[in-house]
């Protein structure tokens, strides 16, 4: 077989990448994948801890910089404004210059906004260098996702890539930590220094990974995607023995589709189920777990380091269930985890709107609760986006799709803000209860099964 790197004839294209994909799903883990997992990971990791680290800053920025709650909710919300941008942006780019390219700038994108917030003088400095810092974040977590999906076959998919994005809900259990531990002895300053220690570790290790053999045979570089999988083959039979013959999947549409196919067809109602489930999903998660910390603080009267504690403690309840999530997914099956999960999260929302949201432990026990029990949504959500398109639309889809998680991240803090100042904390949780509702109401309206389903033959 030649190994020339230019384009394949056109005709030639689905041939190679359906031969691509059968050869991809007949293969276990091998070391390779499962190194490139952990290095996408760190960066995620690192992801989760820069989207979380600015909660717990606040705390000690409100009474530095004598910020109101309307400007707390922008601070906040600055993040998520950007990660739109580059969920969309990088997501197109990805599709066109390749997974790997496009992850290695986005990460040197947030890490320098990092670096900068720790110059930042003011809310509106700050505002300025979080809206950068999310253009990358934002970038980075889609992208990453389609890359892991493309390696890997429909047995165990779910589990496998879960434990992956396991790491992004470590990042913020990661804030979490440092905040309680750092920020009152140093400072909010503390949350970006150790937020640069693990890009550092973590940028050298990305040129260990190839780029994905499914994006390449897409794009008719069927050679370049033939080498990548005959090394992964090659481990595979060092380490197991002979592979079983591949199984002929759905050849996917030849490369030239635009992103106009995402509104139509059998995709149409894909994209605007997928939008719903991450906007209903992170208004509450990041609406209820950015402003935490600061709500025992400024609301309860609670001390620094208790309102720091408090927000740890809820961060490490999402983890244990989005754990106890990438166990049991492929089992359960997407749609009946998501609207099973919407359904329980709304209960003790509304049993804290009865309550009044009158004291901390309320709010700790309740809300935290229905927290953890979202989280297995939002952390889960990249694995069915990625599920849900083909490779020449699935960054851009998956891009798309997160954009939603951007609006509703940034639209959350913003909620919370506006109706604590109008109208009381208690009915800041009675509207999450009631979004989480319509977000059940549309994954059992709408939403497909992708479990243990080869990628090619859910979309052709």
């Amino acid at each position: 077989m030649s190994a020339a790197t230019h384009a394949a004839p056109e005709g030639r294209i689905s041939d190679g990448a359906a031969n691509i994909a059968a050869r991809i799903e007949r293969l276990p883990i091998t070391p390779r994948v499962f190194w490139t997992r952990n290095i996408i990971g760190a960066a995620t990791f690192f992801d989760g801890y820069t989207v979380l680290a600015i909660a717990y800053a606040m705390p000690v920025l409100v009474r530095e910089w004598q910020l109101s709650p309307g400007q707390v909710g922008m601070i906040l919300s600055a993040g998520y404004l950007g990660q739109l941008i580059g969920a969309v942006v990088f997501g197109a780019l990805a599709e066109r210059l390749g997974r790997l390219r496009v992850l290695l700038f986005t990460i040197l994108l947030f890490v320098a906004m990092d670096v900068g917030c720790l110059f930042a003088t003011g809310p509106v400095m700050m505002i300025a260098l979080r809206f950068l810092q999310g253009i990358g974040t934002g970038g980075e977590v889609p992208v990453a996702s389609a890359y892991i999906n493309e390696y890997i076959g429909a047995k165990g998919r779910g589990r496998f890539f879960l434990l992956y994005e396991v790491m992004f809900l470590f990042g913020l259990l990661g804030a979490g930590l440092i905040g309680y531990l750092l920020v009152p002895v140093y400072g909010w300053k503390a949350m970006f220094a150790v937020g640069l220690v693990p890009a550092v570790i973590m940028i050298p290790l990305r040129f260990f990974m190839k780029e994905s053999p499914r994006w390449l045979a897409a794009k008719g570089r069927y050679a370049e995607a033939d080498r990548i999988v005959a090394d992964l083959e090659q481990s595979a039979v060092a380490r197991g023995g002979p592979l079983p013959p591949p199984v002929p999947t759905a050849a996917p549409k030849a490369a030239g589709s635009d992103w106009r196919e995402l509104f139509g067809g059998i995709y149409l109602k894909r994209t605007l189920t997928i939008w719903a489930l991450w906007f209903c999903s992170y208004v509450v998660a990041n609406g209820t777990i950015t402003w935490l910390p600061t709500l025992y603080r400024e609301t309860f009267g609670l001390d620094l380091r208790t309102s720091l504690g408090y927000g740890f403690i809820t961060s490490a309840a999402g983890v244990v269930a989005a754990v106890i999530c990438a166990l049991l997914i492929d089992r359960v099956g997407r749609k009946r985890w998501y609207a099973w999960a919407f359904l329980l999260a709304s209960l003790p929302l509304l049993v804290l709107t009865s309550l009044g949201a009158t004291s901390a432990m309320q709010v700790l026990l309740l809300a935290g609760l229905a927290y953890a029990v979202v989280q297995t949504i939002t952390f889960s959500l990249y694995l069915y986006s990625a599920e849900l398109y083909p490779t020449r639309l699935r960054a851009i889809g998956t891009g798309l799709g997160s954009a939603w998680l951007r609006l509703g991240s940034s639209a959350g803090p913003l909620l919370v803000g506006a109706v604590i100042s109008g109208l009381g904390i208690r009915y800041v949780f009675a509207i999450f209860a009631a979004v989480l509702l319509a977000g059940a109401a549309v994954t059992v309206a709408f939403a497909i099964e992708t479990r243990g389903r080869v990628l090619e033959e859910l979309s052709p």
